[in-house]
């Protein structure tokens, strides 16, 4: 596979590894978006001082207001901050 390819496939198999821990596989929770966010991008959160950080983080991604984050909403986000870590080292690099 290419690396496009194994990164949309690694993308999918995250979401599924976290989302299956309540029973819905098509769906996050808060808790499994808690779990997911804390293992699998632990600078993200470390890097912030907002206690809140996890609610406002989920808030945001629960586009429907169905207090699920469903694959689409969290590719969204992956995608969002994927664009912010680019624009970030193109920045740094030009300096």
């Amino acid at each position: 596979m290419s690396q496009l390819e194994t990164a949309m496939g690694m993308t999918i198999a995250v979401f599924d590894q976290y989302a299956k821990t309540d029973g819905n596989r098509q769906t996050l929770s808060k808790a499994e978006l808690k779990t997911l966010l804390e293992k699998e991008l632990p600078n993200f959160l470390a890097s912030g001082k907002d206690k809140n950080a996890i609610d406002k983080v989920f808030k945001n991604l629960d586009e429907n207001g169905d207090s699920q984050v469903d694959f689409k909403e969290f590719v969204i986000f992956v995608a969002a901050l994927t664009c912010c870590c680019h624009k970030y080292f193109e920045q740094n690099a030009a300096k």
